[in-house]
C-alpha cells in the first residue's frame, strides 16, 4: 500500500484545519455545567433533558472532553442517573447527532468518549445493536419513521415531502428511511438488550430527540430555517399529545420547554456551552481554535498560519 507523505500528512494536519478535537477550558465549562444544572432544577426540568441538549452540543462541538464533564456533572445533581444510565443516555443522544452532524463527528466523539470513561463503566455499557433491520421489522420501522416525521411537521408533513423530492427524487426517502426510520425513531425492542430490560432512563424519546436537533443545528450554524423547524417540533410533541404516547418516557418540564420562555432558555443555554466549550485555554494559539465559536464549519483561516 502506498503511504502519505510528510508533507501531505502536515497539510492535512495543519492548525488552520482544525484536524482534532475542540480543547476544552475546564475553567469555564465547569461552572457554567453547573450553572446550567441549577437553572433546570428552578424550572423543574429533567436531568436528562439539559444532559441531551447539552451532549448534543458537546457532539457539535467536537469535544468529547466536554461530554465527559456532562457525565461527571450529572451524577452528583441527579440521584437517577448512575453513572451507567448517565454514560448510556449520552451514547444514543450521540447516535442521534448522527442525522444532524454527519457520521464522522460521532464516529469520532463516542469512541474518545468511551476510551474516557472508567474501565468498569465501559464494561457495564450495553454492546448489543437494537436497530437492525429485519424481514419482520421492517414494514413497521418504516412506519414508525414516516410517523415521527408527521409529528414533528404536523400540518406540513407531505408538502415539505413534495418539497424536498423536487430538489432530489431520493432525498425525501433517504431522509424517512436512513434517519427518522432507522436513528431518529426508537424501535419497539429498543429498552430490551440481551433479554433484558434496559433502564427507561436512557430513553430518548419524541421531546428529548428534538432537544437534540434544536442544539445540533443551533451549535452548527447556518441551517437557521431548521432550527425554526425543530422547535416548532418541540412544541408540537405537546400540543398533539405526541409526548404522552405509550411507550415515552416523561420529562419533567418538557411542557415548559415547548414554551415560548422554555425554547428561549433553551437556546440560550445551547449558546451558553458554545461559547463555553469554544473558549481558548490560557497561552492557546489563536488559529489552532475560534475562542467562543463553534468548530462545524468556520472557515479555514490560513492567514494566522
Amino acid at each position: 500500500m502506498s503511504k502519505l507523505s510528510s508533507a501531505l500528512k502536515q497539510l492535512i494536519n495543519a492548525p488552520f484545519a482544525k484536524p482534532s478535537y475542540t480543547v476544552v477550558n475546564s475553567n469555564t465549562l465547569t461552572p457554567t455545567i453547573t450553572r446550567l444544572a441549577s437553572e433546570a432544577k428552578d424550572h423543574d426540568v429533567s436531568p436528562s433533558a439539559w444532559l441531551a441538549f447539552s451532549t448534543a452540543t458537546a457532539m457539535t462541538m467536537n469535544a468529547p472532553s466536554a461530554m465527559l464533564h456532562l457525565w461527571h456533572l450529572a451524577q452528583k445533581q441527579s440521584p437517577t442517573l448512575s453513572p451507567v444510565l448517565t454514560a448510556e443516555l449520552q451514547r444514543e443522544v450521540g447516535l442521534k447527532c448522527i442525522s444532524f452532524n454527519g457520521i464522522p463527528r460521532t464516529i469520532n466523539c463516542l469512541g474518545a468518549f468511551y476510551n474516557s470513561l472508567p474501565a468498569d463503566i465501559r464494561n457495564k455499557l450495553s454492546s448489543k445493536p437494537t436497530r437492525q433491520f429485519a424481514p419482520d421489522n421492517i414494514e413497521q420501522r418504516k412506519t414508525d419513521g414516516l410517523g415521527l416525521w408527521d409529528s414533528v411537521y404536523a400540518g406540513f408533513e407531505r408538502k415539505l415531502l413534495d418539497k424536498l423530492g423536487q430538489s432530489h427524487p431520493d432525498l425525501p426517502v433517504h431522509i424517512i428511511h436512513a434517519h427518522y426510520a432507522s436513528l431518529l425513531s426508537n424501535p419497539s425492542r429498543h429498552t430490551y438488550v440481551d433479554g433484558e430490560e434496559k433502564p427507561r432512563e436512557t430513553h430518548v424519546g419524541r421531546v428529548l430527540t428534538s432537544l437534540v436537533a434544536i442544539a445540533c443545528l443551533r451549535a452548527q450554524t447556518g441551517v437557521g430555517p431548521q432550527v425554526v423547524s425543530h422547535v416548532f417540533g418541540l412544541r408540537k410533541a405537546y400540543e398533539n399529545g405526541d409526548a404522552e404516547k405509550e411507550g415515552e418516557v416523561e420529562v419533567s418540564g418538557g411542557k415548559w420547554l415547548s414554551s415560548e420562555e422554555g425554547n428561549k432558555w433553551v437556546l440560550e443555554w445551547i449558546d451558553e456551552l458554545v461559547g463555553a466549550i469554544g473558549t481558548m485555554q490560557e497561552g492557546e494559539a489563536q488559529q489552532e481554535q475560534t475562542s467562543g465559536g463553534t468548530t462545524f464549519a468556520p472557515g479555514l483561516n490560513k492567514a494566522k498560519l
